[in-house]
């Protein structure tokens, strides 16, 4: 199969999985369920390609563990995080405004639009595994010092972040301590490093283009969904929170400023 058959393949299995959650948010009355399966989608993703392709073997099988790492943690934590507490406000938001028809804006503007990013994101993990031809390399190493170093602050900032909140006396104050010391949003920092450790073993394999994934990825968490939208609320929310981005770095984790 060439890489746009397989491309289109996995657009297929994301669209399925994604009307099926829809079907499902309606007769719960809950849109937030999608949230949970944004880091299985690209495990759905990157199983069509494993199976489609033909590319080398322990590449395949090392990027699958991975990205079956990454997306399963995602998940699990997203659902501990917020099963049991209703629609987010964003989507109660929105129900509220579109009345009886929201049913139907909700498949558009959130199912069908995260399934289009999910599916373009994933590139970079079909160019990875579609090329047969080049062994494992420097470039693969790379990947995975990055992604371990993405998978830590990620999955560390997100646990430190759960410990603080389940603490009434932390109610109003900043998490300013372990990896929130050097970065104000290390978990997103670890994101963009997990898909930069994608993009490389994509290139290592001899797949360019398809990097634009990792791109992608990062603009969003930087500029849409990720940074950009919390620092506004946070800013105006969040007592202190002001002086917390006056020393401490948003993005790139660095020490402190005095």
């Amino acid at each position: 199969m060439t890489f746009f058959q397989i491309y289109i393949l996995a657009f297929a299995a994301i669209m399925l999985m994604m009307t099926i959650l829809w079907l499902i948010s309606i007769r719960i009355r809950n849109v937030s369920i999608v949230d949970l399966f944004w880091g299985f989608g690209f495990v759905v993703a990157a199983a069509v390609y494993f199976i489609f392709t033909e590319g080398f073997e322990a590449r395949k099988i090392l990027l699958m563990i991975m990205v079956a790492i990454w997306g399963l943690r995602l998940s699990i934590y997203l659902a501990w995080r917020n099963l049991g507490k209703g629609e987010d406000f964003r989507y109660q938001k929105f129900r509220k405004d579109f009345g009886e028809g929201y049913w139907w804006y909700s498949f558009f503007s959130v199912f069908l639009l995260q399934g289009i990013l999910m599916w373009l994101i994933s590139a970079p993990l079909l160019g990875a595994q579609y090329l047969s031809g080049h062994a494992l390399g420097i470039l693969d190493y790379a990947g995975i010092a990055i992604w371990i170093i993405g998978f830590t602050f990620e999955a560390g900032g997100d646990m430190q972040l759960a410990r603080f909140k389940a603490n009434p006396a932390n109610k109003g104050t900043v998490l300013d301590t372990g990896f929130w010391h050097y970065t104000r949003h290390p978990n997103y920092f670890g994101d963009a490093a997990v898909w930069a450790g994608f993009g490389l073993i994509c290139i290592s394999a001899g797949s360019y283009w398809p990097v634009f994934g990792s791109v992608l990825m990062t603009a969003l968490i930087i500029k849409v969904s990720g940074v950009a939208l919390l620092e506004k609320t946070l800013n105006n929310t969040k007592p202190g929170y002001q002086e917390y981005v006056r020393k401490t770095n948003a993005f790139i984790p660095w020490f402190p400023k005095k």
